[in-house]
């Protein structure tokens, strides 16, 4: 049998990018040698095998067919006549589809095995697909679609972009799971120019599938794009950031919708609904002052008082990407100064009891300090 390095790590290594995860595969081999030399099983679809010392993951070379909906609806076939090139071939791109051989000593060793000219599309920075059955995937619409947020100098070639719209057309969108769905986007987030995964899924008729509505429409102008790159650009590289700039002008309940729809993690989605509701403040006080029971309210959103670091962390966000929110962080300010311990001793004894009226004291007591805040 041989082993082989494939797929990414011969990609990033030609790019002069750091290699993080190996993918191994072992061309004439059987589930029974695998064993018999000491490598644990674990794969459920296909036979993919776990290194006695290293724990690293090694797959039989396999080919696949397509027997039902979605990226789950394949049958494989691993067995010691499938050949190191029908393998690449199953493979989403080119530059994906390259290999080299693995020594005794775990070196890698020779040339590169290049069947689909990976190397030719890598240096011209063109994503192309291997082979039609590309569009029997519907994950690599989003694969594509994050590797260009992640290689934004790359272009889609005019072939693949049709067997890309192939996948819209087919419906097999559908069959993505939330989870899966959600797992692209927030590597695409993540990734060096998030803008171009949305001009990928807008190019492929994608978005409206995948996006939330109100941001499909917004994004087709040209316009909110230069707007929102910006914006990235000066957001941190982090998931919470990158998310709550890009939806920030979608009201907070389009946002909870979209979320559950691919299973956005709940704190992700509340800092973006939070901050869109930061953002429509700032915009409903344009040109004119901020209202205090509006910023209280926001305040109270926020969860300012037992969440102190979330909010100061939305307005540092604000601030970064050109919003004034000075006046906001002055009230902010005021009102956490309150001490609260004399404004519920000022409460009549008897009243004390009831917990409504406790709330409605501290509430206007830290109104009055965001108004003189406001005002100053």
């Amino acid at each position: 049998m041989k082993i082989y390095a494939v797929g990414g790590a011969i990609r990033d290594t030609l790019m002069g990018l750091p290699v993080h995860d190996i993918d191994y595969v072992v061309v004439g081999s059987s589930v029974e040698e695998m064993i018999a030399q000491g490598y644990r099983p674990v794969g459920k679809d296909f036979p993919v095998f776990l290194h006695p010392e290293t724990q690293a993951e090694y797959a039989l070379a396999r080919t696949e067919r397509k027997t039902g909906k979605g990226y789950k609806g394949f049958l494989f076939y691993a067995d010691p006549t499938v050949t190191l090139e029908q393998d690449l071939e199953r493979r989403d791109l080119t530059i994906n589809a390259m290999a080299q051989e693995v020594g005794a000593d775990g070196k890698w060793v020779g040339p590169i095995l290049d069947p689909y000219n990976g190397q030719d599309d890598l240096a011209s920075k063109i994503f192309r697909h291997v082979s039609d059955a590309f569009a029997e995937d519907p994950l690599r619409l989003l694969r594509i679609a994050r590797f260009a947020a992640r290689f934004p100098e790359f272009t889609v070639a005019p072939e693949t972009m049709d067997a890309l719209r192939a996948i819209v057309q087919s419906n097999e969108l559908s069959a993505l799971s939330a989870e899966r769905i959600w797992q692209e986007l927030a590597r695409g987030f993540t990734a060096s120019k998030p803008m171009r995964m949305f001009q990928v899924l807008l190019d492929a008729d994608a978005a409206r599938a995948l996006l939330p509505s109100k941001l499909v429409i917004n994004l087709a102008e040209e316009e909110f794009r230069e707007q929102l790159i910006a914006h990235l650009h000066a957001a941190d590289n982090c998931l919470e950031d990158r998310c709550a700039v890009t939806l920030m002008n979608l009201p907070a309940s389009e946002i909870r919708s979209w979320a559950a729809c691919v299973k956005m993690p709940n704190e992700v989605r509340d800092l973006s609904e939070i901050f869109s509701e930061l953002h429509l403040l700032i915009e409903q006080t344009s040109g004119g002052a901020y209202q205090a029971a509006g910023v209280l309210a926001w305040f109270n959103r926020a969860d300012v008082w037992r969440k102190p670091d979330r909010c100061q962390a939305l307005l540092n966000l604000a601030k970064h990407i050109g919003l004034n929110v000075d006046t906001v962080i002055l009230a902010i300010q005021h009102a956490q100064a309150l001490n609260t311990a004399e404004v519920i001793a000022g409460i009549p004894a008897q009243a004390r009891s009831n917990g409504e009226n406790i709330r409605r004291a501290v509430d206007a007591a830290r109104l009055s300090a965001i108004t003189a805040a406001l005002s100053s």
